[in-house]
This record gives C-alpha cells, sequence and structure tokens, in this order.
C-alpha cells in the first residue's frame, strides 16, 4: 500500500493490509542484515497498528510496559491522538510521546490494574 494518505485516514482493512506488508518488509530487511531498515519498517507498522486501537483505553496516571523493551515500564501524563506523552520509569525524567500501540497493560497485581508487579 503506498503511502499517498496519512493512516489516520485508513480503513481498518487497509491497516491491516499495511502492516502485513510492512512485516514482510522487515522480515526481509532482518534477513539481508539491513537493522536500520528494519527499525524504520518495525516502527512504521507501529504507527499503523496505533490506528487500530482506542486511544481512551489508554488512562493518564497509569502505568504500561513498553512493548520491545523488557523491565521498561511508561507512565503517562496525557494522550494527544494515538500518542501517549509521559515518562519511563528509571528513565532520565524527560517527557517522550509512544504510539499506544507500544504500551502493553500490566497484569492485574496486588494493587490493582496499572501498578507494577512486585
Amino acid at each position: 500500500m503506498s503511502q499517498d494518505k496519512r493512516y489516520s485516514r485508513f480503513t481498518e482493512y487497509e491497516l491491516q493490509q499495511e502492516i502485513a506488508s510492512l512485516r514482510e518488509k522487515a522480515r526481509k530487511a532482518e534477513q539481508m542484515g539491513m537493522l536500520n531498515e528494519l527499525a524504520v519498517l518495525e516502527r512504521k507498522a507501529a504507527m499503523a497498528k496505533a490506528y487500530l486501537l482506542n486511544p481512551e483505553d489508554f488512562l493518564p496516571g497509569e502505568l504500561y510496559q513498553v512493548e520491545g523493551d523488557h523491565g521498561a515500564y511508561f507512565k503517562i501524563n496525557y494522550i494527544n491522538g494515538v500518542f501517549a506523552w509521559g515518562y519511563r520509569l528509571n528513565g532520565n525524567g524527560k517527557e517522550e510521546a509512544l504510539p499506544i500501540s507500544l504500551l502493553k497493560k500490566l497484569g492485574l497485581g496486588q494493587d490493582g490494574p496499572g501498578h507494577l508487579p512486585q
């Protein structure tokens, strides 16, 4: 699928097709050892996937695990479109934006949803 229009204008079907195409290109880039190209394609797929999710399902003040970054947790300050703005726990303390597709809800722990597991 060509990038003639923004992901926000894609239908659900078009987004799914785009994600499949990007994943296939990423697989080929990985096989060829093109790590920079692989990273770009993975980011594009994450952006497309974000448009398949409901931003209202991601709550300010809650903690989420960062997909692909084992042990990294992200606390949302606010949502703007399909981006969650906040900061990483144990990070440098600077605010950053992540596509909501990179955030994984934490399981229910002793303290309830959105709290770090003990």
